[in-house]
Parts: C-alpha cells; structure tokens; sequence
C-alpha cells in the first residue's frame, strides 16, 4: 500500500524533495484557488502526475480526521537513509556532523516538530530506533509540514550501540535529561562534531542511552510547570546549537 500524504506544505514538499516515487495526486472538487496549489500542481506535472479531481468526501473516507486541506498524494515508502550518509553530508558541507537522536520518541506530533526544526538547524542527519518508536508517517509527515523529505532519517537496532559506534567516529553526545546532575544547555562547548539526544514523552532518556551520553542537560525552568515538552525542549537546544555552530564559522 503506498503512503497516503496530506496537507498541502507535506504534499508540497515531497513533490520538491522528488526521493520518493509518486502515483496519484488527489485534489477536492471545488476548492479555491491559491499559490500554493498552483504550485503542487506544477510540481507534479514535472513528475508526470496530473491531478485527480475528488469529492471532498472521498479525502474525508480515506484520511479520517485528518487535516488534509483537499489534497492528498500517493507515494511510495519513505526513504530512510544510512547512518553513513549523514557524516557524508557534513564532510560534503566541511561541518563537523550534527545529529539528533531520539530514544523512543512515540508521539507523531512531537515527531514531526523535532524533524521541521531539525531541518530548519542544519542536522545533517536523524536517527530513530527501529522499534518501540514513531516512524516517519503520513502524519509525521504533515507535522513537520514537509521537512522530513529533505532530511537524511536513518533506523537503528540498538540505539545505544550506535552511539558508542558514532563515539569512535570522534562524536560526542549531549543528553537532554532534567535531574540534579544535569548542567544547563548552554553552559558547556556543542559546536564540534555532536549528537543531540532527546528522550521519550513521559519516560525522558532510558538509562543505557543516558550513560553513554558524554553531558546530560535541561533547561532551567523559573515557572510552576517544572518541564516542558520534549519536542518544545529539544527544539530549544537544537537552535542553540545551530547559533553556537553559525557563531563559530562567521
């Protein structure tokens, strides 16, 4: 069954990154016109797809309560990458890598924002547990509005011996973790070659992928709610590591 993405920025998107291989574009009967569905369109004319005029309805039957926007498109599997790839991608870029790991991250959602801000910070590259973790869906795809298309996704068995691989390629990994060990995000050096690892929801770091990581950090919190999202809390530090980097090569 090929991937059902929807939302016109995913749709977008995949049309412009071009990794995966598409066979239908679905668009609902009636809409108005806008830029950005004249664009789709042209995107997916350069990719000889015409687009398939539906009821509404029939977007509602196969997408559910999705927010689709009226479009929608048929693609094949996401392209998950090699870990390689993403220390390829530095090299070509002469950056030391920047990776974000996430140790059982679940929530599409949150998924999605890690992976929009990612792209937006310059990682080189992503990786996600093969198991016990969300994957790139249609719905990771359409909450990182289309980010994950132009990204290098990598899967790995065991994420902590990842890690200690990635270790002896010269990486170093920071841990966003709240306990009382923990240093505050921007108190130590993240511009050299670094993975970004950010925990579960509920759960944060398991403790094998906690004791690998070189620094643990949180975020110093002045309100009543001691911690924030995982996805909100990540995004933070991803950013502040892409100004450290962007500080350092000015």
């Amino acid at each position: 069954m090929p991937d059902l993405l929807y939302g016109r920025q995913a749709v977008r998107e995949s049309l412009r990154a071009g990794r995966r291989r598409f066979r239908a574009l679905y668009l609902a009967q009636g809409g108005k016109p806008h830029p950005i569905l004249d664009e789709i369109t042209g995107l997916a004319a350069a990719q000889g797809l015409r687009p398939q005029m539906v009821e509404r309805r029939e977007l509602d039957d196969s997408l559910g309560d999705a927010n689709h926007q009226g479009v929608a498109l048929a693609a094949g599997d996401y392209p998950y990458a090699e870990i390689d790839d993403a220390q390829k991608l530095a090299r070509s870029r002469q950056q030391p890598p920047f990776l974000l790991l996430l140790d059982q991250v679940q929530d599409p959602q949150n998924l999605g924002t890690l992976l929009r801000t990612a792209e937006a910070c310059g990682v080189h590259g992503i990786v996600l547990p093969r198991h016990r973790a969300a994957h790139v869906t249609p719905a990771v795809v359409n909450a990182s509005a289309g980010a994950v298309e132009h990204l290098l996704v990598a899967q790995a068995t065991n994420l902590t011996t990842t890690m200690k691989a990635l270790k002896d390629q010269g990486l170093w990994f920071v841990g966003l973790e709240a306990r009382p060990d923990a240093l505050a995000f921007d108190s130590i050096d993240l511009t050299g070659a670094l993975g970004v690892v950010v925990g579960s929801e509920g759960q944060g770091l398991s403790r094998l992928v906690a004791e690998t990581c070189d620094w643990l950090v949180e975020l110093p919190m002045s309100g009543r709610i001691n911690s924030l999202n995982a996805a909100v809390a990540g995004s933070i530090v991803l950013y502040h590591v892409a100004r450290s980097r962007a500080a350092i090569s000015d």
